[in-house]
């Protein structure tokens, strides 16, 4: 009994660290997941959507720091019960999304792993009976070590989880899982095997005419794209960053486009005040937020490969 306590004591703990981490390292990702449950289709909390942010902070922090103290043995009781609510929650939102196929990714892995609505539910029926029977056997769960150990673990386990999510704030994901990472190649990302469909099936780039500029976009030597996935939501403080570079990138022979979901008019006040040289294409906000964890961010292309990409505030970074 000892050992099957063990072997679900470790299952547990990893798994959610495991799950907390990849989410810690794009913490921004989750919160885009929250704003689709929150949203008017599924459970219509749309007044929580302004704070979707520090609840996917809060929710990662939960889920990494739950799985610490268990592997450590900090705190069983509290722990383990603390698990037993989190589990709960996440079982109601996956049975949710499962049984009214209202989301289709419910994000439990970030994008390292991909599970269909059903697979995450049944995935969190079998994590509840384990911690179900964890409670039973809290009794014989045992610290690793000294209490004075134990602290700081849990310390270092706090500050770094934090750490990390406003390091990744401030920039960009340290883990990139997306088809739109650097070294990945969009167009061969864009072809089907079989019936599946492939990793990039929304990238389209259209001009204020209408005119589907995707391919004179892929098929470029060199391509500088300045994502603003939503011109009224971008950090204003960056544009000056985003003229800076992209008047280098005019003069070294980039092709230079501006990519957002906003409206053409919206985005001439702005072309206007910051003097930008070059014109905005649309495309859809959702592919733009998988593009990049960044608004405004900026994206370098060669062929369609994904060369480099930073947030603004990072522009000396980038040598063009």
């Amino acid at each position: 009994m000892k050992i099957l306590i063990q072997i679900a004591r470790v299952l547990i703990g990893v798994t959610f660290i495991f799950s907390g981490f990849v989410k810690m390292v794009d913490p921004l990702g989750t919160s885009y997941k929250l704003q689709e449950y929150l949203s008017a289709d599924v459970l219509n909390i749309e007044s929580l959507i302004h704070y979707a942010l520090p609840l996917a902070v809060f929710l990662i922090f939960i889920e990494f720091f739950l799985g610490v103290l268990l592997l450590i043995g900090y705190y069983p009781k509290i722990t383990v019960w603390s698990l037993l609510l989190l589990i709960l929650f996440f079982l109601f939102l996956t049975w949710y999304s499962a049984y009214y196929n209202k989301v289709t990714d419910c994000g439990c892995f970030g994008d390292a792993i991909t599970l269909t609505p059903w697979q995450t539910f049944y995935k969190n029926v079998f994590f509840l009976i384990l911690i179900v029977f964890l409670l039973f056997k809290v009794k014989e769960i045992k610290p690793i070590g000294r209490i004075s150990l134990l602290n700081w673990i849990a310390f270092l386990s706090l500050l770094g989880s934090f750490t990390l999510m406003y390091h990744v704030l401030l920039h960009l994901p340290t883990i990139d899982f997306r088809p739109y990472a650097v070294g990945k190649n969009i167009p061969a990302q864009m072809q089907y095997v079989g019936d599946d469909f492939p990793p990039v099936h929304d990238f389209l780039l259209e001009s204020n005419k209408g005119e589907d500029l995707t391919n004179k976009v892929l098929e470029a030597p060199k391509v500088l794209l300045v994502v603003m996935n939503s011109i009224e939501k971008s950090r204003k403080g960056g544009f000056k960053n985003v003229k800076v570079i992209t008047d280098k990138a005019l003069k070294e022979g980039y092709l230079v486009y501006a990519l957002s979901s906003s409206l053409n008019e919206t985005y001439l006040k702005y072309k206007q005040e910051y003097n930008f040289n070059f014109e905005m294409l649309f495309c859809d906000e959702t592919t733009l937020k998988t593009i990049i964890r960044a608004n405004p961010g900026i994206v370098i292309l060669k062929n369609g490969t994904v060369t480099g990409k930073w947030n603004v505030r990072d522009i000396d970074e980038i040598n063009l």
